[in-house]
C-alpha cells in the first residue's frame, strides 16, 4: 500500500493537529473575530507544510542497465542518497573510518526537500555510529565534524567501501537511521530521515567519475552522482 507521510512525521503531524484546533478554538473563542480566524489558518498551514515536509515521493529506483563493463556499468553506479543541491565537490581526507583521501560531495537538503535518505549504493553494512553534537548551520566547514550526525559505510559488490555521513543542520534536531552493521543495504532502499535541514555527505574512491556538478539539483533514488572506478577491490579492512 501506498504512504503517502512517513512513519517518522505521524506523530508530530497528530500533535500539530490537536494543537492547532485547541488553539483555534480559544483563540476564536476568546479573541476578536478577525484575530481569531487570523490564528486559525495560521494553524492550519503550519498542519500542511508538516504534511508537505513529510510526504512520501512515489518514485523508482532509476539504475542504467549493465553494459559487460562500460560506461553504463550497474554495479560502478551511485545515486543520490537525498533530494537537494549539491554544495560541494573537494578531495578530503576522510579520517574517522577509511584513512585515505577520499572525493567527498556535499548534498544540502532545505526545509523543501524530501528529507527521506536513501541508501547510494547496495552491498553490506561494514560501519555505523552515531555522533552527538552541535548544531552549526549545515553549510559551515565545520558542520561535517562538530554537528549531530551518523556515519554508515557500505561494501559494494565489487569491494568498495562507500561512506556517507547525515549532517543535522542549524534548524534540524534530530536525526534518524535504520542501519545496522552486518545487514544487507538495498540501493535505493530507506536508510534514514533527518528532520528540517540538513545535509548528506558521499566520499567516493579519488579514482571515481563524479557526474554532478556544483549547484547541480538532486533527486533521491534517481539522480547519478558517480561511477565507481572499474576493477574489483580486494581489500577487506
Amino acid at each position: 500500500m501506498r504512504r503517502y507521510l512517513h512513519r517518522e512525521g505521524r506523530r508530530i503531524i497528530v500533535g500539530s493537529i490537536g494543537i492547532a484546533a485547541v488553539a483555534a478554538v480559544l483563540a476564536v473563542r476568546f479573541l476578536p473575530l478577525w484575530l481569531g480566524v487570523a490564528v486559525a489558518v495560521a494553524g492550519g498551514l503550519a498542519v500542511l507544510f508538516e504534511c508537505r515536509f513529510f510526504r512520501v515521493p512515489e518514485r523508482q529506483v532509476m539504475v542504467p542497465a549493465g553494459g559487460d563493463g562500460g560506461e553504463c556499468d550497474a554495479r560502478r553506479t551511485v545515486l543520490a542518497p537525498a533530494d537537494g543541491t549539491v554544495v560541494a565537490i573537494e578531495e578530503v581526507h576522510e579520517g574517522e573510518v577509511l584513512g585515505e583521501k577520499r572525493i567527498q560531495v556535499s548534498i544540502f537538503m532545505s526545509i523543501w526537500n524530501v528529507h527521506i535518505n536513501w541508501y547510494p549504493v547496495g552491498g553490506q553494512v561494514d560501519y555505523f555510529r552515531y555522533h552527538p553534537g552541535r548544531f552549526l548551520v549545515a553549510w559551515h566547514p565545520k558542520s561535517s565534524t562538530d554537528n549531530e550526525r551518523t556515519t554508515t559505510v557500505v561494501r559494494t559488490e565489487t569491494g568498495h567501501r562507500i561512506l556517507f555521513r547525515q549532517i543535522a543542520g542549524f534548524v534540524a534536531r534530530r536525526i534518524v537511521n535504520y542501519a545496522r552493521e552486518g545487514e544487507v543495504a538495498e540501493r535505493g532502499g530507506e536508510c534514514g530521515f533527518i528532520k528540517f535541514g540538513s545535509r548528506v555527505d558521499l566520499f567516493l574512491p579519488v579514482e571515481s567519475e563524479v557526474c554532478v556538478q556544483l549547484g547541480d539539483k538532486t533527486t533521491g533514488m534517481q539522480t547519478v552522482i558517480a561511477r565507481l572506478p572499474e576493477g574489483e577491490k580486494t581489500d577487506r579492512q
